[in-house]
Order: C-alpha cells, then structure tokens, then sequence
C-alpha cells in the first residue's frame, strides 16, 4: 500500500502540498526561465544556443506553468468526487504543441517579445518542432481537437493512447512516386512528456485458461502460462483555453518485463533474450503496422490489447482509492471508444470484474454496457475490424471465451424476440461464421455498449440504414448523431492570427470559445473597407503558403491566383483522382485556345497513401506526372500549376488552410463518414466545392446553399446507380468528346514520356462498369461546377462576401458543442 500511495502522490498529485514555482506570465520571467532551461536542463550557454536549443527551454518553460495548472485540476477531481471520462483512441494526431500551449495558456505576446529580445523569430523557434504524429488522419485529429474541448469546457477526462515511437511514416516523393520512411519523431526526445516510472503495469499475451470453482461454487476462470509485457505512462499536459485547467493524454510504452529473459541468458541464449525483449518492446513502436499479413494483423491485436490493459488497470488503481465495491463504478467512470480500435476493452473489463474482483456475470454486464459508448467513424466495410476467431483465442484465450458467452447470451434474446429468424441471427452475430470464423469487433461495441454515435447526420443515418439495421431496430435508441467539429484555438486563433485579430477586432474575443458569436461578422458583408484587409490577409497567407511551396518542390506559384486545394489521406472513394481528370481536362481546354476568361488556377495536393495501397500510390503518381506536363508547358504560362507537397502532417496544414481560396470535398456521397478538413477549410474563408456527402450537408445548411458549390449524386442515388447502372462510363465518354479525351490522354502517356502501361490500372477503373466510386459519372456534374467556381472567383467582390458568410457561419462546427453534446447526452456530466 505503501508503495501505492507514493504512485498516486506522484502521478495524480492528490492532496499533495507543494510549493508554488515561479510564474513565468511576464516577459522578463519568460527570459528567465527560458535560460533556466537552457542552462539547468540541457546544459547550455545561453549566449551560445541555437534555435532548437531555445524551442526547447521556452517548451519546458510552458510546461512548467502547464504543470501547476495540472496539480489544481486532479486536486479538484478527487475533492469534488467527480464523473471521469477515459477516452480511449488507438491515434492522437497531436502535431507540434509549442504554439497551441502558449495560445491557450493566453501568453502569446509575452512570449514573442521574450523570444525576439533573446535575438530569435518566433516562427523559427515553432519550426524547430517536430510533428507528433501520432495518427493517420481525421480520426486522430479528431481526438487532439477534442482534448483541447474537453480542457477548456473543464470536464474531468483523460486521453488514452499509444506512444509510439516512429508515428505515421516519412514521406518521400521519388521521380514521382511515394517511398515511405521513418518517422522518427522522438529522436532528440520531447520535452512535453513527463516519464512516469511509476505505476507500471504488467499486461498478458498468450497462455492459457484454467478454471475451478470458488468456495461459493461458482465458476472462476484464471489465465495462466502467460507471456507478459510492461506498460509505462507518459503524460502530456493539455491546457483549456485560459482558464486554468490542465488535463493529461496517459499514453503507454511498452517494455520487457525483464531486461532479459535470465532462463535463456544462463543457457548461453543471449541472442535470444535480447529477441525477447526486442519483440516485446515492438508493441509500441510504430503506428499502424501494415496488417495484409498474420504478423501484421497479430501486432496490431496485441497493440489494441496492450493499451487498453494498461489503461482499464490505471482506471481500477484511480476507482478503488475511494471505493471498496463497484456499486459506483458508473457514476464515476464513463469511458469512450473512438472507432472499433478499443473495443476489445469490453470483454477485457467484463474478465476484470468476473475473474479479479469476482463479480457475477450479470453484475458485471450492466456495469461494462453502462461504462461504455462507443463512437463509429466509417461507412468503409472493410474498415469495421474482423479478427480470426484463432487468432483471438491464441493471443487473448480468455477474452475469446468471453465474447463466446457474450455473444451466446445475446444470440439467446434476439431468438427469443424473433423467433426462428436464422438470418438476423447470422447478421446480428459477433462471430461471422464462414471458411474462417471472424470476430467482428463492431459488433461487439454495439452490443457493449450503451450509446453508439455517428460522427455527422447522414453517416448517423446510414449507419441505422444501411450499416447495422438490424442492430438499429433490436436496440431503438441506442444510435444517436454527434456531428465532428475542429478546436477553433488551433484552426483559426493560432494558425490565422492576422484574421483572428481582425476578427476579433470587430465582434470581440467572446467567439474563441463561443464559436456562434461569428455571426457578429455579417454585417460586415457589405463594408468595403473590411472586405479588403480580408482579402490583403488572405493573399499573406497565400504568399507565405507560395514560398513553402517553392522551398519544399521548386515550383513558383503565383499567390494572386485561385489556390484550390484538396489535402487528405490518398483512398480511391475521396477521389483525388476527380480532381485529377478536372485538371487535365482544364489543360486541354488551354492548350487548345478554349480558356479565356477562365480564372487562374493553382492546384494543390497533400496527402498520404497507405504503404500496401498501390492504387492510391499510383493515383500521387499520376498527379505529380500531370505535374510535371503541364508546369513545364510555356502555352499554359501561369494559367494553371500542379503541385504535390510531401510528407502532409498537421504542422503543413496549418499553413495550407489558411491560404485556400477553394476546398475540395468531393468523396462519393454516402462513403465518407464527416470530414474536418472541410471545417478547417471554411473556418478560414474557403469556400468549399463538394458532394453532398458527410458533414459537407450540414455545412451547405449552416452557410447557404449559394456560399458553396455542390455537385453529383446523393448518397441514395449513387446507391441506386450501383445497384442499377443506369449509364457506364463507356456512354459518358461517347457522349462528352472533352471527357473521352481526358480518358485518351491518361492510356495514351502523355502523361507518362509515352509510357502507356503505367496508368492503365488507373483507365481501367475509370471505365468499369462497376467502379464503385461513380468518378466518370460524376465528372460531368463537377466540371460544370467547376465553370461556376471560376466564374465566382473572377468577381473577387461576390467571393470575399462568400468567404465572411462562410466564416460566420461555421459556429456548429466547433468541438466545444461536439464535446457539450457527448458530455451531457452520454456521459452524463453536465457542462458549467
């Protein structure tokens, strides 16, 4: 016990007395500190440091004042009693932390004076940061931007998460082509976590499963022979927007649970003690291991496993501090899985209960459903997890016979609710039976679970639909909508200072954390004066976007045209590949004489192809060759310009969003399930070109149908095109010549020094009858779209109004009322 206080001293800080340490709020206690840092923490002479030296010292001098923060927040925590949230997310995609600190920490002027009279650029010094990239995209910036909520709406929650050692891969861009990298971020370490030596947890991996029965009779099951893995913590502080609250991400390490295997080091076997602790140390190593493979799809099992073992471990240590009895395990813990990553924590808490503390089943199922919600953020059916059946049980024995019986239990009620009705019982089965048996981890999050949302209105609705109507209709109210949102502290407040301040200037400072109050800024619609600074801003932003553009590819743009950007994950249903065949047609239309009084255009792209995926890695293939015509065409002069930039991460996008004229959400309607970027996009003035597909509706709702340009099917039509073709891309080519010769030029390589097998995979997908992606169907819809974009853009008047409407109206899209709905709504803590 003793040793367990020390942990909880040291980790949570309850009722610790500590003294207070200086309180860097004023420039000159900010030079201070910074060179305190430099001096004490990193050994250096002040007179002597670089930039990355100073980064560093001003990090540690945030984290100081960061810290103080923390220890009130957990004291509050524990003296109150409170509800916690334990959000639970295989991705935080953190990017860089310097500039967010200091901006919610509301000392950014300080700050910058500080660094400048120390002779250092403020932009240099964030520069020297490198991305956490601790996620694949959305989904992980998602969970950053509502830890930032959660903070500054002041609601007791933790982040759970891996901490992994290389994050998503380095991207390189070779002759074209995407070579993958590491990304190894923590190579001069960060000085944003605390290393927790203390608790460590010890988390089990194979074994077996042996059973007896308790001095009561009752069944009991202990998991034996296991091969056991430790789980350190890393905590990192994220501060809420000036208001003196700091809550933690927790995220877990893994380690050898020896330093090496002594049994086979005294055999003279030190190759394998070290292969030992090597392969259990790879737990934590890298994000996303590719899973086309056993090995790769074992790893990530044991990687969902691994955290949130350490985490439901750390949540019982937190509990029974208090209590003696899980009478009030659901009043004060409410846990959140982001996506299907975690679900494997339901049968995990329910082996807790039964098997540790000796709860019995039915116990211990009302706790488990009542402590979870689980969040769905996909309409991709092969993005909804499915385990083998043996691969389960080999790894995780006693967790497989757990969903046996979970699964045994809920099979009995469907029966009895419909009986004979063999087909529900097959879809509504965790297990899918077939030539392999499958555990289907949806499944299992729905069943145990007693909230499951969708992530904006139409995926919600699909979900209950077309997804899991059956799970709809057995379990009424269980599914409800929290439409996404983005932290408008990072995504307009920090990345957009100049609009920020003229923002702010006009309506005050009440819309940084009450984003409705933009509605303040129409009115300003119609003023002229106002209208131009907006513009003067937005060309900075894009004369700053220019100058990365020509440092990072060599490629000179000219800021005064139509930057129209689309950055991404690269996947064949966010159709890149749209856009690509726009732009080549655009081509042929100035070549060929026919593109006076159409406006300038640069195109941009950004984005990411899973290493395995070869057709979207052909996809960046084709746009950097399309590139490299039509960029060294002296016919196209400065009318058109093709760019891809590598490696996109958060810290690229915050220059990308703000300089953005057009965004491109152009997914085929009903495949994608919101879309932040999109928020991002508006938030900062662009207007947008889209289906009307994830949260791109209810941006159309918020800002009007005549501030944005929308094209294509609907979700239910294209559903019904793929159902019922109505019209094959062969007759689209045959009727539109522009479009067959786009098609032509792609097989023909004139985009590929004549190469004509190159692109053919790319052809013969655009032309299949069944490409389920409807491109060729959609594109005669977005290129006439794309005609009133250009015509919108040459009115530079009608545009900029666009743009403030866009940016005044975008108040539902912030996290503060996505997180307002999930805390009051499903985990029941009412926000102040």
């Amino acid at each position: 016990m003793k040793a367990l206080d020390k942990v909880e001293k040291q980790n949570d800080l309850d009722g610790a007395t500590w003294p207070s340490a200086p309180y860097p709020s004023t420039v000159e206690a900010i030079k201070e500190n910074i060179v305190h840092h430099l001096m004490s923490f990193q050994g250096r002479d002040p007179e002597r440091s670089g930039a990355s030296d100073v980064y560093k010292a001003l990090a540690y001098t945030m984290r100081d004042l960061m810290v103080q923060k923390w220890i009130s927040t957990q004291k509050t925590f524990y003296a109150k009693e409170k509800k916690r949230v334990y959000y639970l997310s295989l991705e935080f995609l953190i990017g860089r932390s310097l500039g967010n600190s200091i901006t919610n920490l509301g000392v950014m002027e300080d700050v910058k004076q500080a660094v400048e009279e120390i002779g250092f650029n403020m932009d240099e010094i964030r520069d020297q940061e490198e991305d956490a990239a601790l996620g694949n995209g959305g989904l992980g910036r998602l969970a950053a931007c509502f830890m930032d909520s959660i903070a500054t709406l002041k609601i007791p929650a933790y982040g759970y998460g891996i901490r992994y050692e290389y994050g998503l891969f380095f991207q390189q861009l070779i002759d074209g082509y995407q070579v993958e990298g590491p990304d190894n971020w923590l190579q001069n370490g960060s000085p944003w976590e605390f290393e927790r030596t203390m608790p460590l947890f010890k988390i089990k991996f194979f074994g077996h499963v042996s059973s007896y029965q308790d001095e009561n009779g009752h069944y009991r099951a202990k998991w034996i022979n296991t091969k056991d893995v430790m789980a350190k913590a890393s905590d990192i502080m994220v501060p809420g927007y000036k208001n003196d609250h700091v809550i933690n991400m927790r995220l877990w390490s893994a380690f050898s649970s020896r330093e090496l295997d002594l049994t086979d080091f005294s055999r003279g076997d030190y190759i394998g003690a070290v292969e030992s602790k090597v392969s259990s140390e790879t737990i934590s190593k890298v994000l996303y291991p590719p899973d086309h493979n056993y090995a790769g799809q074992e790893l990530r099992l044991k990687q969902q496993y691994f955290f949130v073992a350490a985490t439901f471990q750390d949540i019982m240590r937190r509990y029974k501090k208090k209590h003696t009895t899980f009478e009030k395990f659901t009043d004060r813990v409410a846990v959140q899985l982001n996506d299907t990553h975690p679900s494997i924590a339901i049968p995990e808490l329910m082996r807790l209960l039964l098997d540790i503390e000796g709860l019995s089943w039915e116990v211990a199922w009302k706790i488990t459903v009542d402590t979870f919600a689980y969040t769905n953020h996909t309409l991709m059916p092969e993005a909804l997890e499915r385990w083998t059946v043996e691969m389960v049980g080999r790894v995780l024995p006693r967790h497989l016979q757990i969903i046996f019986e979970i699964n045994q239990r809920f099979l009995d009620e469907v029966a009895e609710r419909y009986p004979g009705n063999e087909r529900r019982l097959r879809e509504l089965s965790i297990i899918e039976e077939g030539p392999v048996q499958m555990v289907r981890m949806a499944h299992l999050a729905i069943i145990g679970s007693h909230s499951v949302n969708g992530v904006a209105e139409l995926h919600s609705q699909l979900l209950k639909d077309r997804i899991f109507p059956d799970f709809h209709e057995f379990y009424p109210g269980k599914f409800n909508s929290k439409t996404n949102g983005i932290t408008p502290r990072r995504w307009l407040l920090d990345v957009n200072q100049e609009l920020a301040q003229l923002i702010t200037e006009k309506i005050g400072d009440g819309w940084i954390t009450d984003l409705d109050q933009l509605r303040g800024l129409e009115p300003f619609v119609d003023n002229d004066q106002f209208c131009e600074i907006w513009r003067g801003i937005k060309l900075y932003k894009k004369e700053k976007l220019a100058g990365y553009i020509k440092n990072r590819c060599g490629v000179v743009v000219d800021p005064t045209t139509m930057f129209d950007i689309q950055v991404k994950r690269i996947h064949e249903y966010k159709r890149q590949l749209l856009n690509a065949l726009h732009l080549i047609h655009l081509y042929h239309r100035i070549i060929r004489g026919e593109a006076d009084g159409v406006a300038p255009r640069t195109a941009i792209f950004a984005g990411k192809a899973a290493p395995s995926y070869w057709r979207a890695k052909l996809i960046i293939k084709l746009i950097t060759s399309i590139g490299d015509v039509v960029n060294n065409d002296p016919r196209v002069k400065n009318r058109l310009k093709v760019v891809f930039l590598p490696n996109y991460n958060v810290s690229q996008a915050e220059i990308i969003m703000p300089a953005a004229d057009l965004s491109e959400q152009i997914s085929t309607a009903g495949t994608e399930a919101s879309g932040t970027g999109n928020m991002k996009f508006s938030l900062n003035g662009a207007l947008t070109i889209g289906t009307l597909d994830g949260a791109n509706i209810e941006i159309r709702e918020e800002v009007g149908e005549e501030n944005i340009f929308i094209f294509g099917m609907t979700a239910d039509e294209a559903e019904f095109e793929r159902k019922n073709i109505s019209k094959t891309p062969w007759q689209v080519c045959k009727m539109n010549e522009g479009i067959a010769e786009v098609i032509e030029s792609i097989g023909d390589g004139s985009f590929s020094n004549g190469d004509k097998e190159i692109f053919k995979p790319l052809v013969d997908s655009l032309m299949d009858r069944h490409d389920p992606y409807l491109l060729l169907l959609d594109l005669e819809s977005y290129l006439t779209c794309q005609n009133e974009v250009s015509d919108a853009f040459l009115d530079q008047s009608l545009w900029t109004k666009k743009a403030i409407l866009n940016v005044a109206r975008m108040g539902k899209f912030s996290t503060d009322r996505t997180i307002k709905q999930y805390s009051e709504e499903i985990w029941g803590i009412p926000v102040e």
